[in-house]
């Protein structure tokens, strides 16, 4: 009962929190105007960066025909907060729901491992299926165009390397934890903590990023101040997880992904209907929509005057507009590629089904979810550019953020339409179900990595009954869920994309190198394992605390003088400037002085590390130092119980036998 009425109550304030701003609109009269959307600041990360970075243009005409678009999100509150109660009214009956089965260590963290196949694919492609994914990864492509189906085309092959190499050995390797797996032949101790650490580390990049996306949405769609917002999300996660542990977060998973695939495909369905089902056709209108091709020349570009026989609109579906070098799409790719392998929440997924082939069954269902839904999203990202136009995107979030929930407005019929406003609302809905979805995963993983492994098998030797397990899993939830709160609130000028991709980046780097090896190489030992984690961890990080995804403010300051000189220059000459230019003159001058004089975070005036994302190098050195470590100290013992591993990652032997729920 006590959970029944914590999980109730939390729900019911975050409903009022809701409500207040529909209250005060009403106590206005009709006629009040609707909350203006916020744009991210200036010191944002990629992809945000780069338009910080180019002074803003003045909104560009129209395309001939198309249509106007207004600068800011202006959804029903009523309806919108309805959507919003039915879906919390729904999690939380699961919640309570799951709660009832919630009563050993091995039913807070993995369900007890009678999560079926087809139900865990539909969970894992509900991980994958983020909010930096639905909202970011869709305004990314509308604002660079290929280079941000870069972004989404990745994680559609990150499946691969897991279904191949990753999904059976783990399941039957393991138990709870990444720490389970690495700590088998190894000194325990000291690699359940370092790899607690690392899966901490991962999982809190991937949660700010949830946190940010729930707040600006929250903010700009219903009015709801940011911090109000995220600490709403944060209550709700943290009554998920310490109530329903995995089969809640699980089922609100499925429930979720079910909602995203079904909004998602109906919106592609609209924009290829609205381009008359031709994609030749869809294609050449955005190559020659003049909004995307001054957008390219002003924004990306920063070309304050035409360069003859550059084909502005062609650039935007060319490479180079944000991963500008080669080297930088090779790089995010082995990101991606790799990452998936060493998220700490996706790995926990592979120990909730009750077999080896449950949890391949599990990958190959989440792949095709996945690739469906990363093309649909393409679609979504282009169809914005072509309909909303770049402008009109970035008059709203300068990060590009919300790209879908304009689009979704738009193909319903546009702001204060019926059909505009409630397909808006169900979009916002299911996007607040995905941040829910994907933040209570998170914290599970991160919470049993400091449970389970620190805790239980560090502090206590592993000499712990069953109640007090899933009580300090619950405290450390608790914890974490706070901790989340907290770097959300302080992260609220971050883009979502490029934490996500910082996520995977680090994953793929640290854990990654050591899950392989541990499963395949005899004499992978402890001094590999802290070596690779380690070293692999630290690159990542370091490497982009000095890359270009960080704001240098003399760099924007610089690019704002190149166009003040240029069109100081031709004002010079006696030319009239148009009204467009006057506007971009204005706003680079205020850009240039506000950045002239300031640093970094790290202190620096421009990058270090040339690419975007540090995988290229990072990942390499996370496999050095492993196998270097591993050779320095040989362990004899560790390479005598390699042939025990070997047959438990074959067999499954020895692993517990799924409960009945």
């Amino acid at each position: 009962m006590k959970k029944r009425i914590a999980a109730i109550t939390l729900a019911l304030t975050f409903s009022v929190c809701a409500a207040a701003p529909l209250a005060v609109a009403a106590s206005v009269g009709t006629a009040a105007p609707q909350t203006p959307a916020i744009a991210a600041p200036a010191a944002t990360v990629a992809p945000a960066a780069a338009t910080a970075a180019a002074p803003t243009a003045a909104k560009a005409a129209p395309a001939k025909g198309a249509d106007t678009q207004p600068a800011k999100v202006t959804p029903n509150r009523g309806i919108t907060i309805g959507m919003f109660a039915l879906i919390i009214a729904i999690t939380m009956g699961v919640v309570v729901w799951a709660a009832k089965k919630t009563q050993t260590a091995a039913d807070f963290y993995t369900a007890g491992g009678g999560i079926t196949g087809l139900q865990n694919g539909w969970a894992i492609a509900g991980d994958y299926m983020s909010a930096a994914s639905f909202l970011g990864m869709s305004g990314l492509i509308s604002l660079y165009g290929i280079d941000g189906f870069m972004y989404a085309v990745g994680p559609m092959f990150s499946f691969i390397a897991i279904l191949l190499v990753i999904a059976e050995p783990c399941r039957n390797a393991g138990k709870y934890t990444l720490g389970d797996i690495l700590s088998f032949r190894s000194s325990p101790k000291v690699v359940r903590g370092v790899a607690a650490l690392s899966t901490v580390t991962v999982s809190i990049f991937y949660l700010i990023a949830q946190m940010v996306g729930a707040g600006k949405l929250m903010q700009m769609l219903i009015g709801i101040p940011y911090r109000v917002s995220v600490i709403g999300v944060g209550a709700l996660m943290v009554a998920y997880v310490v109530f329903g542990g995995m089969k809640a977060t699980t089922w609100v998973q499925i429930i979720k992904a079910s909602l995203l695939m079904g909004a998602t495909t109906l919106l592609c369905i609209l924009v290829a209907a609205k381009a008359g089902f031709n994609p030749v056709s869809f294609f050449t209108d955005i190559v020659n929509n003049p909004a995307i091709q001054d957008h390219v020349r002003l924004n990306v570009l920063k070309d304050a005057i035409p360069k003859a026989g550059m084909d502005y609109g062609q650039r935007f579906l060319e490479p180079g507009l944000f991963l500008k070098s080669p080297l930088d799409q090779i790089s995010l790719g082995i990101a991606w590629a790799l990452g998936a392998a060493g998220l700490p929440h996706i790995l926990m997924r592979f120990f909730t089904v009750p077999s080896a082939k449950e949890a391949r069954k599990s990958i190959i269902i989440a792949l095709f979810l996945n690739s469906s839904f990363f093309f649909m999203i393409s679609i979504i990202g282009f169809g914005a550019a072509l309909y909303l136009t770049p402008q009109g995107i970035l008059a709203v979030d300068k990060g590009g953020n919300m790209a879908t929930l304009l689009l979704a407005q738009h193909m319903g019929g546009g702001a204060g339409s019926l059909g505009g406003d409630v397909f808006l609302a169900f979009i916002c809905a299911v996007a607040f179900a995905t941040i829910l979805a994907v933040v209570s995963g998170l914290v599970l993983a991160a919470s049993a990595a400091i449970a389970h492994d620190v805790y239980v098998n560090i502090i206590k030797d592993g000499k712990a009954d069953q109640h007090l397990q899933v009580k300090v899993a619950r405290i450390t939830s608790l914890f974490v869920g706070t901790s989340a709160i907290l770097m959300g609130l302080a992260a609220e000028k971050e883009n979502v994309v490029a934490l996500v991709a910082l996520a995977f980046a680090v994953a793929a780097s640290g854990n990654f190198p050591v899950v392989m090896l541990s499963l395949f190489w005899k004499k992978f030992n402890t001094a590999g394992i802290v070596s690779g984690l380690v070293v692999g961890t630290v690159t990542a990080l370091a490497l982009v605390m000095v890359s270009p995804v960080m704001t240098y403010p003399k760099k924007v300051a610089a690019d704002a003088k190149k166009i003040v000189d240029t069109l100081e220059k031709k004002q010079a000459t006696g030319v009239a400037l148009a009204d467009k230019e006057l506007k971009t003159l204005e706003k680079s001058r205020v850009e240039y002085e506000k950045n002239k004089d300031g640093s970094s975070m790290v202190g620096l005036d421009k990058p270090i590390f040339p690419l975007k994302n540090p995988g290229i190098v990072s990942v390499p050195l996370g496999f050095l130092a492993a196998v270097f470590g591993c050779l320095l100290f040989r362990d004899r013992r560790a390479e005598d119980m390699f042939a025990e591993i070997d047959v438990r990652q074959n067999t499954g032997l020895g692993i517990a036998k799924a409960t009945d729920h």
